[in-house]
């Protein structure tokens, strides 16, 4: 029963090396062109959730695993596994992202044929048209500061500071507003984090106790064929 489990958990990545391209002669993957940007978003879209699904499996896997004598052997054959998967993946990731920069630089290069071209058409327009020599403003008379009273200085300071007052007092709620969704996010990331190492702490509590369990298996294993060495030498002496 447990080879068939073993077996429909194996079936995905079959799939999965289809999808991305059957080996070559060589035995490298074959992996498809990217010919626009959206199937290139679209491969590294599919490339995350493959690899969710890859982890998933393999948690799946190494549970199954513990269950077994040769936990070892199974737990390293299901890494295997996993490594190939995300080899072929990461074949897919790589292809798509090259393809996007080289797009993005054709892209650029192509700006920058098109601004060279038209800065060119310029320089060669105002060459055959040049603009006429602007005024000196040096050369106007300088017009005399009017004169500020002290009582309209303390005005202008006066309404300057309403403003000002006015200013802080309408982005007052903004700010508390902010500051309040601020400590909002950090206790939220703190309760994420406590979630995760709890998580983490959790499953390897079950790695360590199944470690133990199979220790315990082997050593009463071991105990009990010592107990039937000792029968059998007991039984032959006379």
């Amino acid at each position: 029963m447990k080879n068939w489990i073993w077996l429909a958990l194996m079936l995905p990545s079959a799939v999965l090396a289809q999808d991305i391209g059957r080996p070559a002669a060589t035995g490298a993957p074959r992996i498809p062109e990217t010919h626009s940007i959206e199937q290139a978003d679209a491969r590294l879209a599919q490339v995350a959730k493959d690899r969710a699904s890859v982890e998933a499996e393999f948690n799946a896997s190494e549970q199954l695993c513990y269950e077994k004598f040769f936990v070892n052997a199974c737990i390293d054959e299901a890494k295997e596994q996993r490594r190939l998967r995300m080899a072929e993946l990461r074949s897919v990731e790589v292809e798509a992202n090259y393809f996007k920069r080289r797009s993005a630089v054709d892209v650029r290069d192509r700006e920058l044929e098109d601004r060279a071209r038209k800065d060119a058409a310029e320089a060669a327009y105002n060459t055959a048209h040049p603009k006429p020599p602007r005024p000196n403003p040096e050369l106007k008379p300088a017009k005399k500061p009017a004169a500020v009273s002290v009582q309209q200085r303390q005005a202008e300071h006066d309404a300057r500071e309403r403003a000002r007052a006015a200013q802080e007092a309408a982005a007052a709620p903004e700010r508390a507003a902010k500051a309040a969704a601020f400590e909002r996010k950090k206790v939220e990331s703190e309760k994420r984090q406590a979630q995760v190492k709890a998580k983490v702490a959790e499953k390897e509590e079950k790695k360590r106790r199944a470690a133990e369990a199979q220790k315990a298996e082997a050593a009463k294993a071991e105990a009990e064929a010592k107990a039937e060495a000792a029968k059998a030498d007991a039984a032959k002496k006379p």
